[in-house]
């Protein structure tokens, strides 16, 4: 049973849910002067005192509830906004206005007001300013929806069904002996929904800042999960969209520079001391592809005509499934080097396994360190192997899967950063 909140929790509370209603309040009020400057405030339901209101009411309903030990109250409470909710939605739509946004507003504001009393701030904050967000994404809403073609939503369906019905039911174990063991379906189909999420999640960001921004954005957000993922999507959309080339090298790039920080972080959690040493090798490699990717974006110019209207298919399962397939040959691959070979082939035992996954290595080899079993140069260079084999795994991806001209572009940048990575580190 929840304690009485003390006379002190109470006013913290509950000024709380006055903030929280007068932020969405004066984002209504704001929007309406915007809208319609002339009328001064007139013909609006509420705005930056009546949202507070509603908020203390729905705080105030709840602490009476508590009181009597009670829900009618809060009940109530609800209901009676509703019913002034409902008579304000029946007066604005004979005027002529069917828009309910500001009435569900009003009444999810009462609602969190409720949860502020019950000490859900974080919650109620989060839920203020999310609906904040979505009231003043209106126009920027509507813009985006104007600019979805019938293949959108047909392939947003698609990889609905691929992410939230076909992924959960596939078993999580591998099945067969060693090295077969690490063919677990769902962890390789989870590599086939994010291949294809990367795919999409481009073309959303294409459609919402343009073409330039859209790429580059995606090439980070999608170098924190799976840099090859992202080097593949990029690859194959090269081919069919031309005049980007600089572009989608800019985000291969950015996402392998992601792939590199994330290296660091990986060996500073699990041995600082390793990090001491693998930072001088992996912070060369990173310096010189970033250097490489700020050439490419002085360099890069796209003419503004229907830059977006050159995407189309956002969601293609075909290459998608095609790296699926790849990515389980690889692991097996990288398993049995790693089982036949063991301590002796450590090097070896890396750049095989660096092949599928960089990040499985990296942690391998920080722990090895950090036990002793393995010293650190050798971790170190193990590691390093291990990403400079995953670079070039990517760039093989990028010289067979994509267009010339994305070849030619992104070369000089991938020879530089292997020099690099593997010549500082063999200098240690």
């Amino acid at each position: 049973m929840q304690e009485d909140p003390t006379q002190l929790q109470l006013f913290y509370r509950f000024g709380v849910a006055l903030a929280i209603g007068l932020m969405i309040g004066l984002q209504r009020e704001y929007a309406h002067w915007a809208e319609h400057k002339e009328y001064e405030g007139e013909g609006l339901f509420a705005g930056a005192r009546t949202f507070p209101l509603l908020a203390v009411l729905g705080a105030s309903a709840a602490l009476i509830s508590s009181i009597i030990s009670s829900p009618l109250i809060l009940f109530a409470g609800i209901l009676a906004a509703g019913a002034v909710v409902g008579v304000a939605y029946f007066f604005e739509a004979r005027s002529g206005s069917g828009g309910i946004t500001t009435e569900i507003a009003a009444l999810t504001t009462v609602l969190i007001g409720a949860l502020c009393y019950y000490g859900h701030l974080g919650l109620a904050a989060a839920l203020g300013v999310t609906v904040t967000v979505l009231l003043a994404l209106k126009l920027q809403t509507r813009l985006f929806i104007r600019q979805l073609e019938p293949e959108d939503v047909w392939a947003t369906l698609k990889f609905a069904v691929i992410t939230i019905v076909v992924l959960p039911l596939l078993p999580r174990t591998g099945y067969g002996p060693e090295p077969l063991s690490v063919l677990v379906p769902y962890k390789i189909w989870l590599m086939v929904v994010f291949i294809s999420g990367i795919s999409f999640l481009g073309y959303i960001l294409i459609k919402l800042v343009g073409a330039h921004r859209g790429v580059g954005l995606t090439g980070i957000l999608g170098g924190l999960a799976s840099s090859t993922a992202v080097t593949l999507s990029f690859s194959q959309r090269s081919r069919s969209v031309t005049g980007l080339e600089r572009p989608f090298a800019l985000a291969i790039l950015l996402a392998w520079g992601v792939m590199f920080i994330r290296i660091l972080v990986e060996v500073a959690v699990l041995n600082f001391r390793l990090l001491g040493i693998v930072w001088i090798p992996i912070v060369a490699a990173l310096g010189v592809t970033l250097v490489y990717c700020v050439f490419l974006y002085r360099r890069h110019s796209v003419e503004k005509q229907d830059e977006e209207d050159r995407f189309k298919n956002p969601f293609e399962l075909g290459p998608a499934l095609t790296f699926g397939l790849a990515f389980a040959v690889i692991l097996v691959i990288a398993k049995a080097a790693s089982m036949y070979l063991g301590d002796a082939g450590i090097y070896l035992s890396s750049i095989v396994s660096g092949l599928a996954d960089v990040d499985a290595i990296t942690l391998s080899m920080a722990e090895l360190s950090r036990d002793g079993s393995v010293d650190d140069l050798t971790a170190a260079r193990a590691i390093v192997l291990a990403a400079a084999s995953n670079t070039l795994v990517k760039g093989g991806i990028v010289l067979s899967a994509g267009s010339r001209g994305l070849r030619q572009v992104i070369l000089p940048g991938i020879i530089a950063s292997l020099a690099t990575a593997i010549g500082v580190v063999f200098l240690l």
